[in-house]
């Protein structure tokens, strides 16, 4: 017969774990400019704002706008995408003077999916409305109708899309993090 060792069930003594010597809730990811609740995400949130209102207010202030669907579709985009920075504005302000996280998975599914509604809402009437100022141009119609305003408009609606853009693709990453 071979001689094997066989193996030996030896019970030992655990040394009781002593609490650590600070209750400091578990560190977390770093809070990234842009992101809601940051001073970066209020900055971003102004700036989408502040073009909306513009050209939602160059659209208004022009009288043949519901001439062509396009601009009345501009207008409904970017009053929405005002509301919808406005608040968020509001709602960073306060989380900063609060001095509050929101870094909530709920918060941020919000206004990731929020910054991606408005923002391509807010992208196609631009578009759309950007094609029949052009089509305005070419047909020599500038004279009857108000191009400058409608450029001025459409140039403001694209604005306020490229500063949701970086809004929506932090919210989306924070929204993977979470």
């Amino acid at each position: 017969m071979m001689n094997v060792s066989r193996p030996a069930v030896h019970p030992v003594d655990t040394v009781p774990v002593s609490p650590p010597a600070n209750d400091r809730p578990p560190a977390r990811m770093k809070d990234v400019q842009g992101m809601p609740g940051t001073t970066g995400g209020l900055i971003l949130r102004l700036f989408q704002f502040v073009p909306a209102l513009i050209s939602f207010s160059v659209m208004i202030t022009t009288s043949d706008y519901r001439s062509a669907t396009a601009f009345c579709c501009l207008v409904l985009a970017v009053s929405l995408q005002s509301l919808w920075s406005l608040s968020l504005f509001i709602i960073d302000a306060y989380a900063l003077l609060v001095r509050r996280s929101l870094r909530n998975h709920l918060i941020v599914q919000c206004f990731t999916v929020g910054d991606g509604v408005t923002s391509t809402l807010t992208f196609a009437a631009a578009s759309a409305s950007a094609g029949i100022t052009v089509l305005i141009n070419d047909l020599d119609k500038c004279n009857v109708n108000h191009c400058a305003r409608f450029e001025t408009a459409v140039a403001m609606a694209f604005i306020s899309w490229f500063a949701v853009s970086p809004s929506f693709i932090l919210n989306f990453w924070s929204l993977a993090s979470l």
